[in-house]
């Protein structure tokens, strides 16, 4: 595959010379060795990428939510699939004061905040290829004032409990609020933004019902969010959520109806609940479903309880997934969630391969490109390598690079011959030297040229 045709779907977006600009420096992340910089990019890019073009390259303002989009519908796209919304965030450890956005966010890998970068992703998932493809990025950049109302609340939690009790029933001057205007957080006010630009970009083209995010979006504010935008949210509950079971018992004749019914004990559910059974060695896993209510949401929730007993041991887990989509049923509830997880490969191969983790940039443009390249990567390299698993279903990102890489040397090579050699024997020494570096033997069905 031609990566200048490749990126011919850019042309009417990008001018010219940034889509050659482009182009060189995608085809020198795909040969490039160690960290990606753009001294290492420069070194690779060969004629027409020094660095000084790539220094212009990434101090260029660029429309990447329009281009993830175009080369996604262009190349990705698949009319017949169903698709999902995944949005998470990412965080890129950095050093130093003066990058834009440096701040201490909370990061899985170490378990504690850490000095870096964030950026929140949206991404679609196909149903059908169970691969995801991030189609927008934005960096997340604290005002002073939510710096502040952070701090301020952190010291409330540590803070000593007051020991005085307050009166029982409803504070005197309190007046009711409609129960779907909850405030939304600068956080969830940022993904509103980037949800609402997404859904105007995409309208009419792929059709979205489920927004799924993970965990720490398990709360009655993110869902009033998804359905202000149409969409269901699917995310999990704390394990010690604190679910009930809707009250059906008589009404007591005066006062309001009685809303909450029994609490649900995670150690004793209902065997009416319970849809599917399975067993793999000593691991017996047991999903129920049922519609629960929780206190601080404002609507029942479908809600599917995953419990996991060592038959051997007797110790027991539980996930608690759950739905704003009442009628969804527990299978491709649980399956959607699992789906959520390939963002998470995204990331690992944004840093792994296409330097979201090397970076050196500290201006704001720098940054912006610098993490919109690294993941609208991602989606370049998946379209290469479903060229390379026609003849190899196996083939991977090491593949790819391997292959871009033996490419580059024998192209730099063959220049150094006072005649070039016959195309059979020039494809075949192209063939011989790919295979070398790769880690699956069989020879992929395009060029790099």
């Amino acid at each position: 595959m031609d990566i200048v045709a490749l990126f011919d779907c850019l042309q009417p977006h990008v001018t010219a010379t940034t889509r050659r600009q482009f182009s060189r420096i995608a085809w020198a992340m795909l040969v490039i060795t160690g960290r990606v910089t753009m001294l290492g990019l420069s070194r690779w890019a060969g004629e027409g990428g020094s660095y000084r073009t790539v220094q212009r390259f990434f101090s260029t303002a660029l429309p990447w939510a329009i281009l993830f989009w175009v080369f996604f519908r262009r190349h990705l796209y698949r009319p017949g699939d169903v698709y999902l919304l995944v949005g998470d965030e990412v965080v890129a450890t950095k050093a130093g004061t003066h990058t834009h956005g440096l701040d201490r966010f909370f990061a899985s890998l170490y378990g504690k905040p850490v000095p870096g970068l964030a950026f929140f992703t949206l991404s679609l998932v196909s149903t059908q290829q169970r691969r995801s493809f991030p189609l927008r990025v934005e960096q997340v950049v604290r005002s002073d004032a939510e710096k502040t109302a952070r701090k301020a609340k952190a010291a409330r939690r540590q803070q000593r409990p007051s020991t005085a009790k307050r009166r029982p029933g409803r504070p005197k001057g309190s007046k009711n609020k409609p129960a779907a205007d909850v405030p939304l957080t600068p956080e969830l006010g940022r993904i509103t933004g980037m949800l609402g630009a997404l859904q105007q970009l995409i309208a009419g083209v792929v059709p979205l019902t489920y927004l799924l995010l993970d965990g720490h979006f398990g709360h009655d504010h993110a869902l009033q969010m998804a359905r202000q935008h149409h969409l269901h949210l699917i995310s999990k509950l704390r394990c010690d959520a604190a679910l009930y079971f809707p009250y059906a018992g008589p009404y007591r004749g005066r006062g309001p109806r009685r809303k909450y019914g029994r609490k649900v004990d995670y150690t004793t559910l209902p065997e009416t609940y319970l849809q599917e059974t399975t067993v793999e060695g000593d691991m017996q896993t047991r999903l129920y479903q049922m519609q629960l209510l929780h206190k601080e949401f404002t609507q029942p929730l479908n809600v599917v309880i995953i419990v996991k007993t060592n038959l051997r041991t007797q110790a027991q887990a539980h996930v608690v997934l759950f739905s704003s989509d009442l009628t969804l049923a527990y299978a491709p509830l649980v399956d959607y969630y699992s789906l959520r997880f390939q963002i998470e490969f995204n990331f690992r191969d944004a840093k792994q391969y296409w330097g979201l983790e090397d970076f050196m940039n500290i201006t704001p443009a720098g940054v912006t490109n610098a993490a919109n390249l690294a993941l609208f990567m991602v989606n370049v390299s998946s379209r290469l390598q479903a060229d390379g698993r026609q003849g190899d279903p196996a083939y991977s990102v090491l593949d790819l690079k391997a292959d871009s890489r033996a490419y580059k040397y024998v192209e730099e090579t063959i220049k150094m011959l006072p005649e070039k050699p016959e195309p059979v024997l020039l494809e075949q020494i192209r063939t011989k030297v790919a295979c070398l570096g790769r880690i699956h033997g069989s020879q992929p069905s395009f060029s790099f040229s």
